[in-house]
């Protein structure tokens, strides 16, 4: 992407609707439980906060930010729910005002940064375009936690575009982390949008393929919902599999949710 500021300014609109979800929350509601195991509506933005805060470093310090990658490597199983911990044991009102103030500074840093620029990152380094993106996928996903959290449905955006790709880019990852063998052939992945648009990726021909609304899609991609609860296909053995593993976010493999039919 040459010129990152469409995906920066959908970065700001992503984090401008979280925000109206929890602006004008009571303090009490603060506590309630996600459906992330352990963690609280706080967590939620506590770690949106804290990601923010190590992406401003990668940004602006790349020296600083290989210390933190560092402490990092230390707890590498503990580093993320630690992180949140601390941010969650704020009052709410400076936990919010420090996650404002974090995107807000992020927000800049991304658009003074000059052209080609690459940042380090707890994965490969990140472009500028890479890392609004990131921070777009990760403030749509935890939102949706707040949301369910709070009993509200979002109205899905055209903003889901970066999340979709993210998850189509990061099929061999999904299989890499796992020790998994990736397919040696590109699937397609046709995925409606939310005005019914068709959202294509990867060849036409090509023998596998993945198809269902984008929002499912991205769901599915960030472990927000389970498999069995969407309607995501697949046509094809490796496609099929790529389901059930499949992460749009770095890291080792997430637990997921269970099936709403496991409830019953």
């Amino acid at each position: 992407m040459s010129d990152p500021s469409s995906v920066i300014d959908d970065l700001h609109q992503e984090s401008e609707e979280l925000d109206l979800l929890v602006s004008d929350l009571a303090e009490s509601r603060w506590a309630l439980a996600t459906p992330a195991a352990g963690w609280t509506v706080a967590h939620q933005i506590a770690h949106l906060a804290w990601t923010d805060r190590s992406a401003l470093l990668a940004v602006t310090d790349a020296e600083a930010f290989a210390k933190e990658v560092e402490k990092a490597m230390a707890s590498p199983g503990g580093f993320v729910d630690e992180g949140a911990e601390e941010g969650a044991g704020l009052p709410p009102a400076t936990l919010l005002a420090d996650w404002r103030a974090g995107r807000t500074a992020l927000e800049e840093a991304l658009r003074a940064a000059p052209t080609g620029t690459r940042f380090p990152w707890y994965g490969p380094p990140m472009s500028v375009a890479s890392m609004a993106t990131g921070r777009l996928m990760e403030t749509w996903a935890h939102g949706q936690d707040v949301a369910d959290a709070l009993g509200v449905a979002r109205t899905p955006t055209d903003r889901l575009r970066h999340v979709a790709r993210i998850g189509v880019r990061a099929r061999d990852f999904a299989f890499h982390v796992r020790g998994l063998t990736p397919p040696a052939t590109e699937f397609r992945v046709e995925l409606v949008g939310p005005k019914g648009e068709l959202w294509t990726y990867g060849p036409e021909e090509a023998p596998q393929r993945v198809t269902g609304p984008a929002l499912d899609f991205c769901l599915l991609v960030t472990q927000r919902a389970h498999r069995g609860d969407l309607a995501v296909r697949a046509d094809g053995p490796d496609a099929d599999r790529w389901l059930d593993i499949a992460q749009a976010f770095a890291g080792p493999p997430g637990q997921g949710r269970a099936s709403k039919g496991d409830a019953r």
